[in-house]
């Protein structure tokens, strides 16, 4: 399983148009808090005719807020950038110069078997000539992975690529929203994604093919404000960790604490967890009744539950 703490530290990824000139100030100022990613996006909040302005909006973006680390402390969060394309990806290292020091990587859209060894050839170049890795986060949207003829096929393919630079795989990501479109859905603030069948269903095949040797990003959830819209992301966030995805793209800032919560991991979980970790392997008995003597523990079958319940909570905290 994939037990490597940054992968479970990404948290709530905030979504913003590349093209947003109030970035800097909103992150020198702390306005979205200290416990969270950014994801600077070129490719669907931008419009086609814009690109080239957007990359350049960013581009100033990051630069001042580089000059601005090296002035005052504040909170960076692990930034990322949406590309379009492989190709711009090394555009934008080259012309970010020294500020490319503050991006953590970027965001895969559309990761598919058409463009992923273009995709996967760019990271191998770009992080042999680094001294530090550039992450990638692919996002699973594409509509090829929708045929059940195909699925299963595709997945499979796409992880043994992947798993040739698994070091430089952050998070494997899952895209909602652009599966829903395919589909004409779209759900209410009270309803979670997961009862939506034909899309629900795709998460549990990429889960099932990447969740034990990646960390799996759940889907964004649309709603900000308005009657309801907290619980109703507290109930799908509910249903993401069942389903076993960590974290969750975000597309408002209101959104980045409920996540926080949702992921921190329950005191008497972190309990077990450290027991079955502490356990005597050589002991006579794998297995005991738990801390407050409410369930079973055991130590063959529990042991990667546990590991992945302490990495949530050095990345998330207690609750």
């Amino acid at each position: 399983m994939n037990h490597f703490l940054p992968a479970y530290s990404v948290g709530p990824l905030l979504y913003c148009p590349a093209n947003n000139a109030g970035i800097v100030n909103s992150l020198t100022h702390e306005k979205f808090g200290r416990h969270y990613s950014l994801a600077l996006c070129l490719e669907d909040t931008i419009q086609d005719n814009c690109v080239a302005d957007a990359e350049r909006i960013l581009i100033s973006s990051l630069q001042e807020l580089y000059a601005r680390c090296a002035q005052a402390q504040f909170f960076l969060p692990q930034i990322f950038i949406r590309v379009r394309s492989a190709q711009q990806i090394k555009s934008l290292l080259d012309r970010l110069g020294n500020s490319r020091e503050i991006v953590t990587g970027f965001n895969i859209p559309k990761f598919s078997l058409e463009n992923a060894d273009a995709y996967i050839q760019i990271f191998k170049d770009i992080n042999g000539q680094s001294s530090r890795p550039f992450y990638m986060m692919p996002i699973f949207e594409s509509p090829s992975m929708i045929p059940l003829k195909n699925r299963a096929f595709i997945l499979y393919e796409l992880k043994e690529k992947l798993d040739g630079i698994s070091q430089y795989v952050l998070n494997i990501r899952v895209g909602g929203n652009d599966l829903c479109h395919m589909f004409g859905f779209r759900r209410h603030s009270n309803e979670s994604i997961y009862k939506i069948r034909p899309v629900a269903d795709i998460f549990s095949d990429i889960l099932t093919v990447f969740a034990m040797d990646y960390v799996v990003s759940g889907p964004v959830y649309e709603y900000y404000n308005g009657k309801n819209w907290d619980t109703g992301l507290i109930h799908e966030l509910n249903d993401d960790r069942l389903c076993g995805f960590i974290g969750k793209t975000v597309i408002h800032p209101n959104q980045i604490p409920l996540v926080n919560e949702a992921y921190k991991a329950p005191l008497k979980d972190y309990n077990d967890a450290k027991a079955i970790l502490d356990w005597d392997a050589s002991s006579p008995s794998l297995v005991a009744g738990s801390i407050v003597k409410e369930r079973m523990n055991e130590y063959k079958t529990h042991y990667n539950w546990a590991l992945r319940t302490l990495l949530l909570a050095e990345a998330y905290g207690l609750k």
